[in-house]
């Protein structure tokens, strides 16, 4: 693996430089962290035959045109899977709040960068010929609960009670259409996220694992920060975002907002619990169940809101309480 990836570099300019692997992700890419001197960059890997880096290079080339801080491609070989990018560093803000940096502050450079890409007209912040994130998207991704996570926990469903939950997400989906659509980063939270102190405005936000953007509800990037996954986050800075991120907006209609980000929680937690169940079942991946009992506690607190009648009965009949944990390890 590392001696495809010096060929590379050394072809681009970097001979000679350590080659040094990163943590792996969720997905199948991989990332190295050139080092020749002072100098630094990334080769990120992404096998074609398992990765399409395509969608990425896009992304990070339009982000970069909007001023936001994606980081630059410095050289491709698409039919390698290879792409020497720019280095960001290693401050993501989950390592800077484990540091015990003011996470008020990262949290609001982080709503500030919603902000500015949702006040852009629609034409300018998604790129041409992106997807959209329609409702057969939608419903593909909450099915991963049916199809992954409840046949894990021995429950798996008959073919009318899948038909079923589908059917109450329809009835869900409209309110979250009700708020404009724009570029949906989908990934949009704290692991994701750098700080680069030394740019100005929200180009201090280093952005990183977007190749799955959509065109979508403005709301959805929103609840993938204040309703993460991976961390707890307090009552107070979720809605100090929230009153943020409305005070920007003037003729937003909060309660419009609010039923969006209910049901798009919703939506995502539910999705999350499905991948995370299949990381573990299908790529052997298990460090990922140690989340759901959090993304369970999301979910349920999201249900009550009305919009989601239909999904909350759902889940009242065919998911009881003994369920709603994280599959055996």
């Amino acid at each position: 693996m590392a001696g495809r990836v010096e060929e590379f570099a050394a072809a681009h300019g970097w001979a000679g430089a350590a080659v040094v692997p990163l943590a792996a992700d969720a997905s199948f890419r991989r990332y190295f962290r050139l080092t020749h001197g002072a100098k630094s960059a990334l080769v990120m890997d992404a096998p074609p035959a398992k990765e399409d880096v395509g969608p990425w290079l896009r992304l990070a080339r339009h982000l970069c045109a909007l001023g936001y801080s994606a980081p630059l491609v410095l050289a491709v070989d698409e039919n390698a899977g290879l792409v020497l990018i720019e280095d960001l560093g290693d401050d993501t803000f989950t390592r800077l709040l484990a540091r015990g940096t003011d996470e008020a502050a990262l949290y609001e450079l982080a709503v500030d960068v919603l902000i500015d890409l949702h006040r852009r007209p629609e034409a300018e912040a998604v790129p041409p010929g992106l997807p959209p994130y329609d409702d057969t998207r939608f419903l593909d991704e909450a099915a991963l609960l049916t199809d992954w996570f409840l046949p894990a926990m021995g429950a798996t469903p008959a073919p009318e009670v899948r038909t079923a939950y589908l059917a109450a997400w329809r009835a869900a989906l409209p309110a979250a259409r009700k708020v404009r659509e724009t570029l949906v980063l989908r990934d949009y939270h704290v692991d994701n996220l750098m700080l680069l102190p030394n740019r100005a405005g929200v180009a201090r936000c280093g952005l990183l694992d977007f190749q799955d953007a959509l065109r979508g509800p403005t709301a959805y990037d929103f609840v993938s920060l204040v309703e993460d996954a991976r961390r707890d986050i307090a009552d107070d800075l979720r809605a100090a975002c929230r009153t943020r991120y409305l005070a920007a907006f003037p003729t937003l209609d909060a309660a419009t907002f609010d039923a969006a980000c209910a049901v798009l929680g919703a939506q995502r937690h539910a999705k999350v619990i499905g991948i995370f169940t299949r990381l573990r079942v299908r790529d052997g991946k298990a460090q990922y169940l140690s989340h759901i009992p959090r993304v369970w506690r999301l979910l349920e607190r999201a249900l009550p809101h009305a919009a989601l009648g239909p999904v909350r009965a759902w889940f009242d009949a065919c998911v009881p309480a003994t369920l709603r944990t994280a599959p055996p390890g």
